[in-house]
């Protein structure tokens, strides 16, 4: 009898034992780094895929210990990099943290909805859900009750775990744009000549284009104010070109002027339907703040700025001063 409590005593002895130098041992990596992608999934999928990479050798025994633990429902997908094997601790520590590798994509201010596009589909780290989709479907899916997508996300930086979908990315950037846009659109100035928020992302985005240096946005905002006020066109090349799509060959000509088109401000009263680009937040600001100017003219200097003016004929000595010389 004293013998048989001797072996069970070694057996769990032993046990203890492995069980102890199961969870103190490193895995070896087959190379180093390693790079892995977790996806969303059951923890047995997640453990089976872990063992297939080489990061943990036995499948069924790090499930056992993530459900001990109460982890197995706290994996948080995305790109994890290994400089070194861990422990099955350190391992399952890693990625219920989510402590991963991480990316970014850049949207530039001034960029159309088509060029955001574009950045996101060349962006190898994201997982692309969008690409085959329309505008529209790509509004519908991230909740955008909007019929266009110009200017509806916000310019910025955006980091995001590799092997996430650009519908993340995308969700963040229009959420972001409602929080900015909503806080300035809080505070704007009395007497705007805006039947809604939507009048005002527009006249932001063509800001955005208009502007090459950063200080006149508030004249250039009080600019298309006036003229908005006095029921004059705006008259504003930004908006000439992106009507014409692809058909504008990087010349504005005067029978492009006169040709109507439903972002031709210069045939059509008031704001064009969308807006034509992606503005940032000192567009947005200027929109809702534009100078104290009775100002309803301006033409570029040549060197990014800009002169403004109060009258067709001052306007005119400024044209053949800048741009006629």
């Amino acid at each position: 009898m004293k013998k048989f409590f001797l072996l069970i005593l070694a057996a769990i002895s032993a046990a203890f034992v492995g069980i102890f130098w199961y969870l103190e041992t490193p895995r070896e990596l087959a190379q180093a780094p390693t790079e892995f992608t977790l996806e969303q999934g059951g923890f047995r999928h997640t453990a089976r895929k872990l063992e297939e990479a080489g990061l943990i050798g036995n499948a069924r025994a790090f499930e056992l210990l993530a459900r001990l633990l109460g982890k197995d429902s706290m994996v948080k997908a995305g790109s994890y990099e290994f400089e070194h094997g861990l422990t099955p601790l350190e391992l399952l520590a890693r990625i219920t943290k989510g402590d991963n590798s991480w990316s970014e994509i850049t949207f530039v201010e001034g960029w159309t909805f088509s060029e955001m596009r574009k950045a996101i589909d060349s962006n190898p780290d994201l997982r692309h859900d969008s690409t085959n989709l329309s505008d529209s479907a790509i509004l519908s899916r991230i909740g955008a009750q909007e019929s266009s997508p110009e200017g509806l996300f916000f310019p910025d930086t955006y980091f995001f775990a590799k092997g996430q979908s650009d519908f993340s990315v995308l969700e963040r950037a229009y959420q972001s744009m409602n929080r900015k846009f909503g806080k300035e659109w809080d505070s704007r100035q009395a007497g705007l000549p805006f039947s809604s928020p939507y009048q005002a992302l527009i006249l932001a985005s063509i800001i955005e284009k208009e502007t090459g240096k950063s200080s006149d946005r508030p004249m250039i905002s009080a600019v298309f104010v006036n003229r908005l006020k006095a029921g004059m066109k705006l008259q504003t090349d930004p908006s000439v070109i992106y009507g014409m799509g692809k058909n504008f060959d990087g010349n504005l000509r005067k029978r492009d002027l006169l040709s109507d088109q439903p972002y031709n401000t210069y045939t059509r009263a008031g704001l064009p339907p969308t807006p034509i680009s992606m503005p940032g937040i000192r567009s947005l600001d200027a929109a809702l703040h534009p100078a104290k100017s009775k100002a309803l003219y301006f033409v570029a200097r040549g060197d990014g700025s800009s002169y403004f003016s109060n009258t067709l004929e001052e306007h005119n000595r400024a044209v053949n001063r800048y741009q006629k010389k």
